[in-house]
């Protein structure tokens, strides 16, 4: 029984990481569409968030299989419970990541360049956190603590890059009014970015809690 039990829990890390891996995808094809402006890849990135809710169901339905048909003892009743918790972070991730997409296709006839908008610090954001959401995932399929806590203590740096990303938007603005929209759109996928990192932070959170038992404000 404890057998079957196991080769449940090692498909359930199996899934998880295919489910990281469609986020990063999500991701990483999101920001290439928005930094060359290309609507089509855009469009491809939004399917992927059909992709990942389909495996948040996918990971839904094995959790629960773990829990109605096995008897799992406290440890293991705290490492599903994280999973079924780590999902709704990770399906929420691949909602903002299909936003930044969304947002790429609306703003498909401004022209970055010419503003001047410093696209450098959006395409570091989308590097930390696809790096935060793939390190909380390889945390807990890992059971590595120190891991978990290095995802959350990275948080602090992408809230940093969004603060002066905004900062420097509204100088644009001052600038110049024209700028404006343009600024306004930006700042929404700064902030979509700035989520993503707050997920990852989450699901880093119900790592802990799995292999600990306890949440980290405790």
């Amino acid at each position: 029984m404890r057998n079957r039990f196991d080769r449940q829990l090692l498909e359930l890390n199996n899934e998880l990481i295919q489910m990281g891996s469609l986020i990063e995808q999500a991701i990483e094809m999101g920001i290439s569409a928005l930094v060359k402006q290309d609507v089509e890849k855009a469009e491809q990135a939004i399917k992927f968030d059909v992709e990942v809710d389909e495996q948040e169901k996918t990971i839904e339905s094995l959790c629960m299989k773990l829990l109605l048909q096995q008897q799992p003892v406290a440890k293991d009743l705290r490492l599903i419970s994280a999973a079924l918790k780590m999902i709704t972070d990770m399906e929420r991730i691949g909602d903002h990541a299909a936003d930044i997409s969304e947002m790429t296709i609306l703003m498909a006839d401004s022209d970055y360049e010419k503003s001047a908008i410093n696209m450098d610090v959006i395409k570091e954001m989308a590097k930390e956190t696809t790096d935060m959401v793939i390190k909380s995932v390889d945390a807990f399929v890992n059971k590595d603590l120190e891991l978990a806590r290095w995802v959350i203590n990275r948080d602090d740096v992408v809230d940093d890059l969004f603060d002066s990303f905004r900062k420097e938007l509204i100088q644009k603005i001052n600038e110049n009014a024209k700028n404006g929209e343009m600024a306004t759109d930006m700042l929404m996928v700064a902030k979509y970015f700035e989520r993503i990192g707050d997920h990852a932070t989450n699901i880093a959170e119900w790592v802990i809690y799995s292999i600990t038992g306890k949440h980290e404000d405790e």
